[in-house]
């Protein structure tokens, strides 16, 4: 089994957690998460996604921590390279929506 885990810098007050494992290949477990600094080296995520219940999901908060959940209905390796994708293109307008307090 091989494991990768990492955090990026996006921009001022915005970074993306990145992890997966993976055997012979298949993705068997992942998570890709946007957090967002509130205040000075306080962090909440923002969008989530993963696959702990056993499914491909993303979760979304607000800043009251309040979530809604998405059942993405993809094998994992398709929800992480969706996940990838997603938070880098709209990372920005999440994090807006995010500290105006609405759910990104």
């Amino acid at each position: 089994m091989a494991e990768k885990e990492y955090l990026i810098r996006l921009g001022d007050g915005a970074r993306k957690r990145h992890y997966h494992q993976t055997d012979k290949g298949m993705v068997i477990s992942f998570m890709v998460q946007l957090e967002v600094e509130i205040t000075k080296g306080v962090w909440k995520p923002v969008i989530r996604y993963d696959c702990s219940h056993d499914f491909a999901h993303c979760d979304r908060y607000d800043l009251q921590s309040r979530q809604e959940k998405d059942n993405l209905r993809l094998a994992y390796a398709d929800a992480l390279n969706l996940a990838d994708e997603d938070i880098n293109k709209n990372w920005q307008i999440y994090k807006e929506k995010f500290l105006r307090g609405e759910m990104p």
